[in-house]
């Protein structure tokens, strides 16, 4: 709009400069011309000459188009239209500019004039104007005609801008809004063209390509990975009854040992493969999980109930508190796993005589459920990638683990349109441990939390990761 605007002012003015100075131009030298005609006049006639000759002009013109005065050395007149000599200061060459009024003795409405001043011989002062006040109108309305050419040009500038930008944005916003579901996962999604073959329907194609691309190579990488863990889990899984079947048979206690070992090794090997498998499965999946209600603190009540006994053996503090009422819909047991999979973590990771924080509430239109721990913790900059498989944070390398379990977790988290948060427990401490935020949408028609006999409080108001107002239970 502005180079358009600067444009359109650019050649207006050239056009006003071109034409009001040719008009300027003609009229001096239509001045100039009649100075040369009084100027012979006086050479062949002299003073009188020239007096007769200015009273003829003026008698030939009634319409006073022309502008003349004689008049002594102390301006009194001899000759011509007008009685006095106008007020002003002439330019180095002559010129002067004046209005025509009754001071001066002019004989009509008052107009503007420019004229040129000469001394004549004998200490004369001679004045030859034009009256140009038809000139001085007809560039005020130039100058009004080019106001309002740029008025409309600046109009319909901004207008032509706002389309165009609207027009952009939108293609742009389109652009914006697949690409943030597409980094959200859903790879099957594609930037829609217009046929047009514009520079977006080239970018959006070339878009396209790519995306189309990784999900090739991605969809091969995936194949490929799923393929050999199919493939190697039934040699392993016969290994590993081998393996188990030889333990039976030995009677001797370091062979029965090292064999053992060979069998606990064997499962874990199987336990990575089938992790990765379930994940395989589960990303293939979409949302096309078996929704049902799930009641979030009966699912994790049974969970914990499962994992007290580990933290016990630790002497890990195992405190839960679980607002009842909170209804999901999901999968059982993908919700289970991913409870599972979190607290065992959190006693895992955690040393011993540690605190262990499980928590269920309700947060608006969302179930939450948070695990807290005193542990090791995740730095921040690696809050973001512990959730790629077998990524593992530095300081949990010596301890057993695959690094499939917060993998599966978002795998879980995803089917159910959750999201996971990452945050410190004790951020002010060296150990900062971990807490894990899952927030998953509440069924439409969830109960809703029943209030404590003993507070009066919503089971389901509790804040943060401390304890809720439930009743907390401490193993």
């Amino acid at each position: 709009m502005v180079v358009f605007a600067t444009s359109v002012f650019l050649l207006l003015a050239f056009i006003y400069w071109r034409t009001a100075g040719f008009m300027t131009a003609q009229t001096d030298e239509t001045i100039e011309a009649e100075i040369a005609g009084l100027a012979e006049q006086y050479r062949g006639s002299g003073v009188n000459g020239l007096i007769n000759i200015i009273r003829e002009r003026v008698a030939r013109d009634p319409n006073a188009k022309s502008i003349y005065l004689l008049t002594t050395d102390d301006f009194l007149k001899l000759a011509g239209n007008i009685d006095q000599w106008p007020k002003g200061s002439p330019s180095e060459s002559g010129w002067i500019n004046f209005t025509l009024n009754e001071k001066i003795g002019w004989q009509g409405p008052e107009r503007l004039a420019r004229a040129r001043i000469f001394e004549v011989q004998g200490g004369l002062h001679l004045l030859v104007g034009r009256d140009v006040d038809e000139l001085t109108n007809l560039k005020k309305v130039i100058e009004r005609a080019i106001n309002w050419g740029m008025g409309i040009t600046l109009a319909l500038a901004l207008l032509g801008g706002f389309l165009m930008s609207r027009s952009t944005t939108r293609r742009i916003e389109v652009i914006n809004n697949i690409s943030r579901r597409i980094m959200n996962g859903h790879l099957s999604l594609r930037i829609p063209t217009r046929g047009t073959d514009d520079d977006f329907d080239q970018l959006a194609g070339n878009l396209n390509q790519m995306l189309d691309r990784i999900v090739y190579l991605m969809e091969g990488i995936r194949h490929v990975s799923d393929s050999i863990a199919h493939d190697l889990r039934t040699p392993l899984t016969r290994l590993r009854n081998q393996l188990e079947n030889t333990l039976i048979a030995v009677d001797n206690d370091d062979a029965r040992d090292q064999v053992g070992r060979a069998v606990a090794e064997a499962d874990q090997l199987l336990a990575t493969f089938n992790a990765l498998l379930r994940i395989a499965r589960l990303e293939t999946r979409g949302n096309t999980a078996d929704m049902q209600p799930v009641a979030l603190d009966e699912l994790v009540t049974d969970a914990c109930e499962l994992y007290e006994a580990l933290a016990e053996d630790k002497g890990q503090t195992f405190e839960q508190s679980l607002a009842t009422g909170v209804v999901v819909d999901g999968d059982r047991d993908l919700l289970f796993q991913m409870v599972s999979n979190l607290i065992d973590n959190a006693i895992k990771y955690t040393p011993e005589q540690g605190q262990i924080h499980i928590e269920v509430r309700q947060e608006g239109e969302r179930a939450v459920f948070a695990v807290s721990d005193s542990g090791i913790g995740i730095p921040d900059d690696e809050k973001g990638q512990v959730f790629q498989r077998f990524y593992r944070v530095g300081k949990s390398r010596s301890l057993p683990g695959n690094g499939l379990g917060l993998s599966l977790v978002s795998a879980v988290a995803e089917i159910h349109q959750g999201e996971i948060i990452l945050t410190d427990s004790y951020p002010e401490q060296e150990e900062r441990g971990l807490t894990v935020t899952v927030r998953i949408p509440l069924r439409q028609q969830a109960r809703k939390p029943r209030r404590l006999p003993q507070t009066g409080k919503d089971e389901s108001a509790g804040e943060g990761t401390g304890p809720a107002p439930a009743e907390p239970r401490i193993t």
